[in-house]
């Protein structure tokens, strides 16, 4: 019998009442949070009512975690996947895209659907099925309900339920906390273009893909995590390969994965990871979504991004508790958290668009302090050690190239709640927008805007 934690009960409950008036309802909840039992909780349901159910996801990974879950509350279920054994008159199914794309309107259709990492349902392969399936229920699942490209996700969905912040689940015990380590420099991007909302990966690879940033990787490793479980992102196949092989080249055992790592391959690297036979895993794709390990103990960031969503989906593999993990550590060489903030910011969600533009990076406006390295909001005196800065000019730093410090994330907490609370009005947010160096200060500030009066039911 599946027994839902306290909030999961509670988003539940408010899941159902908003079907009665929805057809397609957005759940958003952190990584971590317990999404898959959510959907085991709804589909049992629906299946006890004689509801054809769908669980729609687009790894291997994710059929093969939702169908273990399904076999610990014994629920009766087929596949349309290709590889598996399908069982067509199951009231369940467990469905990949991939293959559903080919078979929409060849196989009855379902009475009620859960879409798993529902951000993609603006792709146009999902819409299509989307649409063919108009006459059921639907839920969607996400962490991060934003896509790259801004469109939004308000012609799918037509209301959100959101789920407690990353924050309350920290506080609460249901999710691990972190330290934050990053470098003194991000890496220079000034170069790098973006397609789709993202950086150019060929340019970023040119970037990353270096002796001296690969070589930090592995000292901060040793020095910070040696022989913890971690996970590295990479940018690209030739990345990750190169960043495994230099893993190993220094005794520390890694492995390489990837989308075209044959599936019974894909299932025993990730099991010898699984047990701390190999400690590093690199990896381009395959682990920002749904992979479900506890025992990740740490992320190794070496893959810039754009996107606030991607970048909730990699420090969220690491924030899962298991006993005897005290901390999750998060080691930034890419300048992730300086571009998107911490991961326990408070976000504000929105079925609206996003605009975005080339320029618009929301870059997170941060000090490092010259005495301890500290890296905190911007504050006259150092949180960490009490450090006064000067009023005018600029101090001369001396730093080692790649060292990476600890971010004083409590301080940036509180400098980011405060500063965006006293904000009441559009001009206000405007100004603060400029006041943190964002490029597109109008547009962020409309974004922020918008999200608040939809929480406050203003239309």
């Amino acid at each position: 019998m599946l027994t839902l934690r306290p909030y999961q009960a509670d988003i539940i409950d408010r899941l159902r009442v908003a079907l009665r008036t929805h057809k397609a309802v957005l759940t958003v909840a952190p990584c971590g949070s317990g999404k898959t039992a959510l959907a085991t909780k709804m589909i049992g349901t629906a299946a006890a009512k004689g509801r054809r159910s769908f669980f729609i996801c687009h790894r291997a990974e994710l059929i093969e975690q939702t169908a273990a879950t399904f076999d610990k509350v014994d629920l009766s279920y087929g596949y349309i996947a290709a590889g598996y054994r399908p069982n067509p008159f199951a009231q369940i199914q467990i469905v990949s895209i991939d293959t559903l794309k080919n078979r929409v309107g060849k196989i009855q259709p379902p009475d009620f659907c859960v879409w798993d990492e529902s951000h993609h349902i603006a792709a146009k392969g999902w819409s299509k099925i989307r649409d063919a399936y108009a006459d059921a229920h639907h839920v969607g699942l996400s962490a991060t309900p934003e896509r790259l490209d801004g469109l939004g996700l308000g012609k799918h969905f037509t209301h959100i339920v959101e789920g407690p912040t990353v924050k309350w689940l920290i506080d609460n015990g249901y999710l691990c906390d972190y330290k934050i380590f990053a470098a003194s420099h991000a890496p220079d991007l000034s170069g790098v273009h973006t397609k789709m909302g993202d950086y150019d990966k060929t340019e970023l690879e040119t970037v990353m893909d270096k002796p001296t940033i690969t070589g930090d990787a592995i000292f901060h490793y040793r020095k910070l995590s040696d022989n913890k479980r971690a996970v590295v992102f990479c940018i690209s196949v030739k990345h990750s390969i190169h960043v495994t092989e230099q893993f190993k080249s220094v005794g520390i055992a890694a492995e390489h994965l990837d989308g075209t790592t044959p599936r019974d391959e894909r299932r025993q690297i990730i099991a010898r990871f699984r047990v701390g036979q190999t400690k590093v895993l690199c990896n381009v794709g395959i682990i920002t979504e749904g992979f479900d390990l506890p025992g990740i103990e740490t992320v190794i960031l070496l893959r810039p991004t754009a996107s606030l969503g991607l970048y909730i989906q990699m420090v969220g593999r690491v924030l899962r508790p298991v006993e005897g993990k005290p901390h999750a550590l998060i080691l930034d060489h890419a300048g992730n958290v300086m571009r998107h903030g911490l991961p326990d910011d408070e976000r504000d969600w929105t079925l609206e668009g996003k605009k975005r533009s080339k320029k618009d990076k929301n870059e997170v406006a941060v000090r490092q302090c010259p005495k301890c390295f500290a890296v905190h909001r911007p504050l006259p005196v150092c949180p960490s050690c009490g450090f006064v800065y000067e009023v005018k000019g600029r101090p001369d730093i001396e730093v080692v190239d790649g060292e990476l410090q600890e971010l004083d994330k409590d301080a940036m907490r509180r400098k980011r709640f405060k500063e965006q609370s006293k904000a009441q009005t559009i001009d206000e947010l405007v100004a603060l927008a400029k006041s943190r160096g964002y490029k597109n200060p109008h547009g962020w500030s409309a974004y922020i805007w918008t999200a608040r009066q939809a929480k406050r039911g203003v239309r």
